[in-house]
């Protein structure tokens, strides 16, 4: 069989007034994502993962923030999509594994949640998707609060 190894890595800022979106789930709190779509941290650093093992660019290229199309989108969308590009190239997914880098909201909670979103929108196991939360002790942007920052890792086999 042939694997390929993706790597994903987004980051966006916060503020006052803004949705926060994580793993596809709102989350209420008093900051959210600055972005020209949801600003779905978690959805980004994964689909860019994704695009990544399959040598098809990253997130920008095919979806650019540039582009009047995905103004205000859904990353959800943008999820599927990315997928159904990997999927042309013959591959699925064997499994995904990210850690939400964020001082504040706490996100344990919320986990099971995204994980299930996701899983169902990729039609996977939802134990082929793993989320993690940690927060930097305070140090960094961070743990200044100012942003969220995601990694992500995605395991593609050729079917």
């Amino acid at each position: 069989m042939n694997f390929r190894i993706g790597q994903g890595y987004d980051v966006h800022r916060l503020a006052e007034g803004e949705t926060l979106w994580l793993g596809g789930i709102l989350i209420l709190h008093h900051k959210g994502t600055v972005a020209h779509s949801d600003g779905d941290v978690v959805i980004h650093a994964i689909c860019d993962a994704i695009l990544g093992a399959a040598k098809l660019g990253d997130i920008g290229t095919n979806f650019p923030d540039t582009s009047s199309e995905f103004k205000n989108i859904d990353s959800k969308i943008l999820l599927d999509k990315s997928y159904q590009l990997a999927q042309k190239k013959g591959y699925e997914i064997v499994n995904i594994d990210c850690t939400i880098n964020a001082q504040q909201p706490k996100l344990k909670p919320f986990i099971p949640e995204m994980e299930m979103v996701m899983a169902k929108l990729l039609q996977i196991d939802v134990d082929q998707i793993s989320v993690k939360a940690t927060t930097t002790e305070k140090l960094g942007f961070e743990g200044r609060e100012e942003g969220i920052s995601v990694n992500a890792v995605v395991l593609l086999k050729k079917l």
